[in-house]
């Protein structure tokens, strides 16, 4: 008699945050590090998303606010708003944030892909998908599309001429 061997499930950690009253998420392995808010210094002629650079260890790391990048409303700063340090596109960048809410596994087989229209937010071509976990559903994040190629050689050149400038 031969024993049958379930399938190996798969799951994704993410970073569950909120973001204007809604839950997104990114892939773990794409998060660095997660900070409190810090003062930020101005780049100029930078696009309007992106709120400034810190130096975080001797990197400059340019620091985009989600909340303007996605059109939502503005929002003043809380006690619980971080920056989320990921890795995009072979570089470093900073994500505003309402607040970091938990790590949480989900199941590959519980991420749909998102709908083609996304009601009253963010524009389809930033997602990776969407999970329900507990009632609620997570809006799941891809890292590498926040940032067009333009944006991101924008932000490389700044980010160069700021460390040649305080270096």
């Amino acid at each position: 008699m031969t024993q049958e061997i379930p399938d190996i499930i798969q799951y994704q950690q993410i970073v569950a945050f909120d973001l204007a009253g809604q839950v997104y998420g990114i892939d773990i392995a794409r998060v660095y590090e997660i900070i409190r808010m810090e003062s930020l210094t101005a780049i100029p002629r930078a696009p309007e998303f992106v709120e400034g650079v810190i130096n975080l260890r001797g990197q400059i790391i340019p620091v985009i606010d989600l909340r303007k990048r996605f059109g939502l409303p503005k929002a003043e700063q809380t006690r619980s708003s971080r920056i989320i340090i990921v890795e995009m596109n072979e570089m470093r960048v900073g994500l505003t944030v309402d607040a970091v809410l938990e790590v949480l596994d989900l199941g590959v087989g519980t991420i749909n892909p998102p709908p083609p229209v996304v009601q009253g937010g963010v524009d389809s071509a930033f997602l990776q998908g969407i999970a329900l976990v507990k009632e609620r559903l997570v809006v799941l994040l891809a890292v590498d599309s926040i940032l067009i190629k333009k944006e991101r050689d924008a932000l490389k050149k700044a980010g160069r001429e700021l460390e040649t400038t305080t270096g």
